[in-house]
């Protein structure tokens, strides 16, 4: 089995929700979300497109995954129109045994130290997809920035 078989898996349309939890109001946020997963160049890469919405105004992302087997690591490109405007995150990590795709990347905060960010694209058994992003602090304290939990939308 390759490592992004268990996510190859779950190609498709996905219907959920999405938990935002705002940093602006301390309060979670939740919404209706809906995915696309998508194979790329021959099932080389996974590119996951996803909607939701911020205080009634609709958002939209997408996570390009890769996995290069020389060194063994996954990678992920994240682009989203309310967390990262007009930049990519480039983020780096593995292939859980689960399937699990674990990546972590920085993003700047001037004039302070970067900040981290970790994506965790949890592939379930095939009828459940979850995607939990995670804030870090440079002090390395992780709070749950995104928790999106989907069921297939296609039989």
């Amino acid at each position: 089995m390759k490592p992004l078989d268990r996510l190859a898996g779950c190609a498709g349309r996905w219907q959920g929700s999405n938990r935002l939890h705002d940093p602006h109001t301390g309060k979670p946020e939740d919404s209706a979300s809906a995915a696309v997963l998508a194979p790329l160049l021959g099932g080389r890469f996974l590119r996951l497109d996803y909607t939701w919405s911020y205080q009634g105004t609709a958002q939209e992302g997408s996570l390009l995954v890769g996995f290069q087997s020389e060194p063994g690591r996954a990678t992920v490109h994240w682009i989203d129109s309310w967390h990262m405007a007009d930049g990519v995150l480039a983020c780096e990590g593995a292939v859980q045994p689960d399937g699990t795709i674990a990546v972590r990347g920085s993003y700047a905060v001037p004039p302070g130290p970067d900040w981290g960010w970790r994506i965790a694209i949890r592939p379930g058994d095939g009828s459940a997809l979850e995607i939990v992003m995670h804030n870090v602090t440079p002090q390395g304290e992780e709070a749950v920035a995104v928790e999106a939990t989907y069921a297939r939308a296609d039989s």
